[in-house]
């Protein structure tokens, strides 16, 4: 009996060793933008393609290796994608051109998309009881990497320089790749017909980085060419794999399964609101209130703090009681965290802001797990690597839409009254949050659509 707790210990402290470099590397990146404009002579404009090209390459990444790793081996993608990061973070430091360094990037965000469904995909296998506990302890690693990412940055910046932030990577890489290579189970022989959908697979792409183009032109205008070509491109992937016997993505089902089509459309929601916070609230203290950096990293901690508190007892929680009450509290909360939002003012303090956000930092710990587990429960094993990549596409969806709707409200002046706006419009999103979670099945009915 202990022999398998620790084995399912150190079989988690694997995954979230890989997993958590995904959000560390897309946090870390935002200290680093000003000594890279001066590095190599670039516009603010310029500098923050290295965040958007990370994002499209990992919202289109994420489901497509989900699918090979169902499909080849979960092992042998897991230790594929570490080795494509090691590989990248060596090599970014030597960039002879920005060019250059975008490409590592991207090479750097597919490898990191791998980590994520082929992990979950082995934990889903390997892992029967307290499932959720153990999806618990994976969003506390993912949910301090992504907080301290910023601080870790400076950090590493004030060390060595921008190619500091590509080094710190390789404790991590070692450390996971040593356990995988040890504890994994070796992968079976991939079936003889098994076959992947590769014109599905290029046609997923070009639809979602149009769709990603579309929503980053919002800022400015509404870019009508790019609205047509994502519509038009959508349309013929969904006819060519509903044609398909072995889809690269099974359009049908989601229709048929209305309730996992359900998950990644809150999913979406749910981080719209989470990262207008996320990346909203810092701009607003430092352009209105006046505060610096370090007050401003503090302040924020109450959103990334209290989530890691909460994420381990939702996932007690959930194994007891299903994923449907964590949902609940998680959407009651972060209605509540919206509406706390509206009292911050010109002149409140950072201790009257952090108590402020708190709310919807325990909402985030409710949220993350219970949607994960809502995920599995309707979806079938052999399909968890395609499943978790589409489930964080959704992710960098809800990401660029939140990145669309600051930059609507904040695109020419940053005042409380266009934080408060920001902040309402977080309470109309949560509202539809809510809705998608009373329709939510519980867990007897979860089991019987399974």
């Amino acid at each position: 009996m202990t022999k398998t707790r620790d084995y399912t210990k150190w079989l988690v402290v694997t995954v979230a060793l890989g997993t958590l470099l995904n959000p560390l590397n897309s946090s870390m990146i935002s200290v680093a933008l000003s000594r890279l404009q001066e590095q190599f002579g670039l516009s603010f404009t310029d500098s923050s393609w290295l965040i958007s090209t990370y994002y499209l390459a990992s919202a289109v990444g994420q489901p497509v290796m989900g699918k090979l790793s169902d499909t080849w081996g979960r092992k042998r993608l897991f230790l594929i994608g570490l080795l494509l990061i090691a590989v990248s973070s060596a090599l970014a430091p030597f960039s002879p051109n920005f060019i250059w360094l975008i490409l590592f990037r991207i090479i750097q965000a597919f490898g990191s998309s791998i980590l994520f469904p082929a992990g979950m995909g082995i934990i889903r296998k390997r892992i029967t009881q307290n499932q959720a506990q153990a999806l618990g302890i994976l969003s506390i690693f993912t949910s301090i990497s992504a907080a301290f990412g910023p601080s870790i940055g400076g950090f590493m910046l004030q060390l060595g320089d921008w190619p500091a932030i590509f080094i710190i990577n390789f404790p991590f890489l070692i450390g996971s790749f040593l356990l995988a290579w040890k504890l994994f189970p070796v992968d079976e022989r991939p079936e003889a017909g098994a076959k992947i959908d590769w014109t599905g697979v290029l046609l997923f792409s070009a639809s979602i980085v149009g769709w990603l183009l579309f929503l980053l032109s919002l800022e400015k205008r509404v870019n009508l060419g790019y609205l047509l070509i994502s519509l038009a491109l959508t349309v013929w992937f969904c006819f060519y794999e509903k044609r398909r016997k072995e889809p690269f993505i099974d359009v049908a089902g989601f229709v048929s399964n209305l309730n996992l089509s359900f998950v990644y459309l809150q999913y979406i929601l749910i981080n719209i609101v989470f990262y207008s916070v996320f990346f909203g609230v810092p701009t607003y203290l430092q352009h209105v209130q006046k505060f610096d950096s370090g007050t401003t990293g503090l302040v924020m901690l109450a959103v990334a703090g209290f989530g890691v508190i909460i994420a381990p007892l939702t996932g007690k929680w959930i194994d007891k009681q299903g994923s449907k009450p964590a949902l609940l509290a998680g959407s009651a909360t972060l209605l509540l965290g919206t509406l706390l939002l509206l009292l911050i003012g010109d002149r409140s303090g950072p201790w009257f802001i952090f108590a402020m956000l708190s709310m919807l930092g325990i909402s985030n710990g409710f949220n993350n797990i219970a949607m994960q587990t809502s995920l599995y429960a309707f979806t079938r094993p052999e399909e968890t690597g395609a499943a978790s990549g589409l489930f964080m596409t959704s992710r960098y969806l809800g990401t660029i839409f939140s990145s669309s709707l600051l930059g609507i409200v904040f695109s020419k002046h940053i005042t409380t009254a266009h934080f408060h706006l920001v902040a309402l419009s977080g309470f109309v999103i949560g509202l539809g949050i809510l809705l998608l979670t009373f329709r939510m099945p519980r867990r007897r009915e979860q089991r019987q659509n399974a």
